[in-house]
């Protein structure tokens, strides 16, 4: 017998159009796979950009910063102009960035000062387009004849096609920089197939929010979703990009003595098991949902934490295949903790800023992508190992404070 959820329909969680076609949101789901892959495909190449263009560490590890400074800000205007301009608009105009940006990035060889745009507008790109995309996608799901959506299995899709483009684009990208020639041309050419593929696709898609001036949304409808957004989905957030950061940026070099001339391959096939982990997550997080609201967090937290104890073995010994196992453990959490965020997100907020809060909690998400960073600073005071324990007792407190009484009577 199937479970009924344990939180009625909210109103206003429909699309604002009349509802669309089923499987349009299939069409619109390779945006999001697009930008997954533009996301992830320059992770596998930094040591060929060291290698081949003289590069330090340290501009490499500032390349890769630069998306994160990119994508901030795609993501705090993509939402509110997706909610003025229409989904469709802003997330076809965000592959169409996405797309120079790796055009650029093709360029660095020649031009070594084009990467830096070109990160930058990588960031810009993805940004826009996981905010629109992932709304357009919600709302692309909403069934016909004026059925009760269900934003929980909508959310989700999002989620997945997101998943399918960061396992695929760096494995993809670390295969061609092992093997082929000019691999830091010929690894962008699958991002610029996918991106013209998912532009086809997604233009016979409809639009489901059409263009509304910017004074249409009733002021007074804002404050009702604040308080359980800030208790139930920010505290999660960090969590949904700091266990993939951490599998893909940490990982692999804590065990990197022990695959000696394979760390490119090996890195790349990390990139692929964390977001793949998480793809097979989905039929756990949808039924979790259906139980209770906080189930997926409460799933995801305790499995992220024992991937980064996991890990902390791993780096102990040295030990590649149990990194690996670290790294498949690390991608669950990640798939059970963005299922619980963008359920959340779904279910809270009002169809005229659904865009702009899904925004909040994607800029969230990625400040996730620091923590590697903040692990190398504490790895001079502490060891590896003990740093990612440490992670793993502030997973656990985080879902101690999203589990306590006070916040879930907040919803």
């Amino acid at each position: 017998m199937p479970v009924t959820p344990t939180r009625p329909h909210r109103p206003g969680a429909a699309a604002a159009a009349a509802p669309p076609a089923p499987r349009h949101w299939l069409r619109a789901g390779w945006l999001m796979t697009a930008s997954g892959w533009s996301a992830n495909q320059f992770s596998s190449l930094l040591g060929a950009y060291r290698t081949a263009l003289g590069l330090t560490p340290a501009t490499t590890t500032a390349l890769f910063a630069v998306y994160v400074v990119g994508l901030i800000p795609g993501l705090l205007l993509g939402g509110p102009l997706a909610d003025r301009l229409g989904r469709r608009r802003i997330a076809r105009a965000a592959l169409a960035v996405s797309a120079a940006a790796t055009g650029l990035l093709m360029a660095g060889p020649a031009a070594p000062a084009l990467l830096w745009p070109g990160r930058f507008l990588t960031g810009a790109g993805a940004g826009a387009l996981l905010t629109a995309g992932s709304v357009w996608i919600k709302e692309l799901s909403t069934p016909p004849h004026g059925a009760a959506p269900t934003p929980g299995a909508a959310a989700r899709r999002s989620g997945l096609f997101l998943s399918a483009g960061f396992a695929t684009g760096g494995l993809a990208a670390s295969l061609i920089a092992q093997w082929a020639p000019h691999p830091m041309v010929l690894a962008y050419v699958p991002h610029l197939v996918l991106s013209a593929a998912a532009a086809l696709l997604a233009a016979r898609a409809p639009e489901t929010a059409p263009p509304r001036a910017p004074d249409a949304a009733p002021a007074a409808a804002a404050p009702a979703y604040r308080t359980p957004f800030r208790r139930l989905v920010l505290p999660v957030a960090p969590w949904v990009f700091a266990a993939p950061a951490l599998a893909f940026a940490v990982l692999p070099a804590l065990v990197a003595p022990r695959v000696p001339g394979w760390q490119t391959l090996y890195a790349g096939i990390v990139t692929a098991v964390t977001p793949g982990a998480g793809l097979l997550t989905a039929p756990l997080a949808r039924r979790l949902s259906a139980r209770h609201r906080l189930a997926t967090a409460a799933a995801g937290l305790p499995v992220t934490a024992a991937g980064l104890l996991t890990g902390a073995l791993a780096a102990a010994r040295t030990d590649p295949a149990l990194a690996l196992l670290a790294a498949a453990l690390l991608g669950a959490g990640y798939g059970l903790c963005v299922a619980h965020g963008l359920t959340e997100v779904a279910a809270l907020a009002p169809p005229h800023l659904l865009a702009r809060l899904t925004a909040r909690f994607w800029a969230v998400c990625y400040l996730g992508f620091a923590t590697p960073y903040a692990v190398t600073l504490l790895s001079g005071v502490w060891s590896p190992p003990a740093v990612l324990a440490g992670l793993a007792a502030l997973a656990l407190l985080t879902l101690a404070a999203v589990a306590r009484p006070g916040a879930r009577a907040s919803a």
